[in-house]
């Protein structure tokens, strides 16, 4: 009997869409599944391609990858006698591509493990565009042996794998890798609107940075593809980096390291929150990094208690 080839993807969105198209090219046995209606369409009717549920996926698939927002959704599906784990066929692994506390992934590899399924962290870095071209970078923690057996499932839109140890070790990383990114590029648009009071154009400044020292990925992409164009479209929402730089930041304070640089970024992305942005595009940062910046935070009132008897 040929191995079951058959990979199922759980959350058809800004990510887990273009992975799933990828397998489609790659004309790979493909399930999908999201609960929003509209997520799915684009795979209704095509060769090869069954729109079923996690319990389903579990029954057939070799490999199921989670795209959803955070291991709570994760969680849901794994549970109960719907679940993937009480359907799990044998072989199955799991691979969880959220952007998640290490913590709670650890409980849900722990729960997985229970029920004899294989569970690897994999945090994702190259965006929409790096799925499309078949080039995303994952950062994978879990058991090596299970990457080395189930990585052939993982080449239609990865480039570059990256194992980093035991599980949570991938979700510890892509934390890592986005306060750094998301700290960066705040300090970019300070520099670019200091810039703009030196009488400096922007533009010019970005392009100075691509040829010198101070080059990143805000300078060599986000900068010139999504801002200075006018696009305004970074296709990611300010809810991303402030739930991931808040994360990291409770995590790096409870180890007891200084994260004062992304403890700022993370005041920042608060005041944005605050000012009611959460939902619009990442690249508004720069738009209305002035006003965003004037921005006081509310402190919060506790309630008070009154002392047991």
């Amino acid at each position: 009997m040929p191995a079951n080839k058959t990979v199922g993807v759980v959350g058809a969105g800004r990510m887990g869409g273009p992975i799933a198209q990828r397998f489609i090219r790659a004309k790979t046995p493909l399930m999908v599944w999201d609960t929003e209606a509209e997520c799915v369409e684009p795979f209704e009717g095509k060769r090869n391609v069954e729109i079923a549920p996690p319990d389903a996926m579990a029954r057939k698939c070799a490999v199921i990858l989670f795209v959803v927002p955070s291991s709570a959704e994760i969680a849901d599906c794994l549970k109960g006698k719907n679940g993937v784990l009480r359907n799990a066929g044998k072989g199955l692994v799991i691979y969880d591509l959220t952007t998640s506390n290490p913590a709670e992934t650890k409980k849900l590899a722990r729960r997985a493990a229970k029920a004899g399924v294989p569970y690897l962290d994999a945090g994702m870095s190259g965006g929409p565009g790096g799925i499309q071209k078949g080039k995303l970078t994952l950062m994978i923690g879990g058991d090596a042996r299970v990457l080395g057996r189930t990585r052939k499932h993982l080449t239609p839109f990865v480039d570059r794998i990256f194992h980093l140890g035991g599980t949570g070790s991938g979700h510890a990383m892509k934390l890592l890798n986005n306060m750094v990114l998301h700290t960066i590029f705040l300090a970019t648009c300070e520099g670019a609107r200091l810039a703009e009071r030196m009488g400096i154009r922007v533009a010019d400044m970005i392009e100075v940075f691509n040829a010198s020292s101070a080059f990143s990925y805000a300078s060599q992409h986000r900068f010139p593809n999504n801002i200075l164009n006018g696009s305004w479209d970074a296709r990611a929402r300010i809810y991303n980096p402030h739930k991931d730089v808040g994360l990291a930041v409770a995590i790096g304070e409870a180890l007891g390291a200084d994260v004062g640089y992304a403890a700022r970024t993370y005041e920042f992305l608060k005041k944005a929150a605050q000012r009611g942005m959460l939902e619009e595009d990442y690249s508004l940062l720069f738009r209305d990094f002035d006003e965003i910046g004037k921005v006081r935070l509310k402190k919060i009132k506790l309630a008070r208690t009154r002392k047991s008897a």
